[in-house]
C-alpha cells in the first residue's frame, strides 16, 4: 500500500457508498486509477467488504459487552460462537484469558439469557464481563 491507496481506503472509511468519481475528486486521482486501485485492494483482500456502521440504539443493539473468556485446557470453541448475530468481534488474547469478545444486544435481559446459555457449555472455564456505560469511538 502506498499513500494513493491510504487516499483511496480514508475516503472509503468516510463513506463506502462514494463513488469512483467523488474518490477521486477527493483524492486528486483520476477515476481510472481509482477504480484499479480499488479492484486491486479488493483482489489482494485488503478491503475484505464494504459494509455499514449502524446506530446502536436504533439498531436495538445498544447494550454492549465485553466478555473476557477463558476456556478449559486444549478446547476450540468451533465456529458456533462466531455465528452468533450478538457476536459481534472476537480476538485470541494472551495473559488470564484466551479469547476478548465484543457482544451487543437489545437490553440486559436478552444478554442474560445469552451468558446463561453461553456458560451452561462444557467448553467455557470462565468469564469476566464489562458493560459498556458510554460509547465515546467506535469504528468499523
Amino acid at each position: 500500500m502506498d499513500k494513493k491507496d491510504s487516499a483511496i481506503i480514508g475516503k472509503l472509511k468516510e463513506d463506502s457508498r462514494l463513488s469512483v468519481r467523488e474518490i477521486a475528486r477527493g483524492t486528486g486521482l483520476r477515476p481510472s486509477t481509482v477504480h484499479q486501485r480499488i479492484q486491486k485492494l479488493r483482489h489482494e483482500r485488503v478491503i475484505e467488504r464494504f459494509t455499514v456502521k449502524l446506530d446502536n440504539n436504533k439498531a436495538d443493539e445498544g447494550f454492549i459487552v465485553f466478555m473476557f473468556v477463558k476456556t478449559k485446557p486444549s478446547v476450540n470453541l468451533g465456529t458456533g460462537i462466531l455465528e452468533n448475530p450478538h457476536v459481534k468481534e472476537v480476538f485470541g488474547i494472551t495473559g488470564e484469558h484466551d479469547l476478548l469478545m465484543k457482544l451487543k444486544f437489545k437490553d440486559v435481559v436478552e444478554f442474560n439469557d445469552y451468558l446463561l446459555k453461553f456458560r451452561k457449555g462444557e467448553k467455557v472455564e470462565t468469564t469476566h464481563t464489562m458493560v459498556v456505560t458510554a460509547t465515546i469511538k467506535e469504528e468499523m
